[in-house]
C-alpha cells in the first residue's frame, strides 16, 4: 500500500507547464518574429473552437529574417536532472524546436529539434538531452543541467519561405 501511494505521488508531481482548453487566457504568452532582427516573417496564438493552441504564420527570408516564435512565461519551475518533457502536439508534417530557459533572459536557450506527422502525436525527451545555442548558433556548453524552468518556446525557422500551423495540446513535466 505505501509503494501505491509513493507511485501516486511521483505521478501527481508532474507539472503541467500548459494544457490548452476553451477557456485557456494566453495572457502568459507572447510572439517573438524576426522583425527583432529586421526580418517580416509573422507568427501569431490563438484558441481554437477545440480549445488547443494554435501555431500559425508565415515565415520569410526577406531582410535576413527566416523565424518566428512563440513563448511562454512560467513561475520558476523545479526540474530533476532525470525529467522528461512531454508535450502532445499536431504539426503539418514540418519541422520545428521546442526551447526552454533556466532564468529570464539568460544568454542560451536550450532546444530540442523535432518533426511533425500531420497527424495528432505525443513528443517526449530527456530534458538533459536539450542542448545549448544563441542566435542559431550551438554553444560549447555542457547540455541543460539546471534545477529550474522559466520559460518555453515553439520555434520555426527552416531556412525557407513556408506557411506553418502547429496545434498545442499540452506540454508537462514528466518522470
Amino acid at each position: 500500500m505505501r509503494a501505491l501511494f509513493f507511485s501516486l505521488m511521483m505521478v501527481s508531481n508532474n507539472p503541467m507547464l500548459f494544457d490548452f482548453s476553451k477557456e485557456s487566457s494566453l495572457s502568459s504568452w507572447y510572439i517573438v518574429n524576426d522583425g527583432v532582427m529586421g526580418g517580416v516573417s509573422k507568427g501569431q496564438l490563438s484558441l481554437t473552437p477545440e480549445g488547443h493552441g494554435k501555431f500559425t504564420g508565415t515565415v520569410s527570408l526577406a531582410n535576413n529574417g527566416g523565424f518566428t516564435s512563440i513563448r511562454c512565461n512560467l513561475a520558476p519551475t523545479a526540474i530533476a536532472s532525470n525529467m522528461k518533457i512531454s508535450m502532445r502536439i499536431k504539426g503539418d508534417g514540418k519541422n520545428y524546436q521546442f526551447r526552454v530557459r533556466h532564468q529570464p533572459m539568460a544568454y542560451q536557450s536550450y532546444i530540442h529539434d523535432f518533426s511533425t506527422t500531420g497527424e495528432w502525436q505525443t513528443i517526449e525527451f530527456p530534458i538533459s538531452q536539450m542542448y545549448p545555442e544563441r542566435h542559431g548558433r550551438r554553444l560549447n556548453m555542457p547540455n541543460f543541467d539546471h534545477e529550474k524552468i522559466c520559460e518555453f518556446t515553439f520555434l520555426i525557422a527552416n531556412k525557407r519561405n513556408e506557411e506553418f500551423e502547429l496545434l498545442i495540446d499540452s506540454v508537462e513535466l514528466i518522470n
